[in-house]
């Protein structure tokens, strides 16, 4: 296993976990209205998935324990490529539905490694 990939797990795990926390209590129509905190969800989830996408290069037995990962990379994209036509209810949608089970999985795989 290249030695880059826990660290890009660390990544993820600590994008994923910021997204959560800075959205804790905030509503639909709160995170809608918050400029700078949806520019910061959006990085947040570009970063998960270029860190997935390193992963899934270098170790794809690792990646393979992350069911939805080309799902991942493809929303990165979006919000990377498409930033026009970025969606503040679907991101709200993998926020509240999706995230938390990213979240987990990634924290087991951290568990795996030394």
């Amino acid at each position: 296993m290249p030695p880059d990939v826990p660290k890009w797990l660390e990544d993820v795990r600590d994008a994923a976990s910021y997204i959560i926390e800075a959205t804790k209590g905030e509503a639909f129509e709160d995170f809608c209205n918050d400029r700078t905190l949806r520019q910061a969800v959006e990085r947040n989830f570009e970063i998960i998935g270029e860190a997935i996408n390193r992963i899934s290069r270098a170790d794809e037995a690792t990646a393979s324990r992350l069911p939805e990962r080309r799902r991942i990379v493809a929303f990165r994209n979006i919000l990377i490529h498409g930033y026009d036509n970025i969606d503040a209810e679907v991101v709200w949608q993998v926020i509240q539905s999706h995230l938390p089970k990213l979240l987990a999985e990634t924290q087991t795989l951290l568990g795996d490694f030394p």
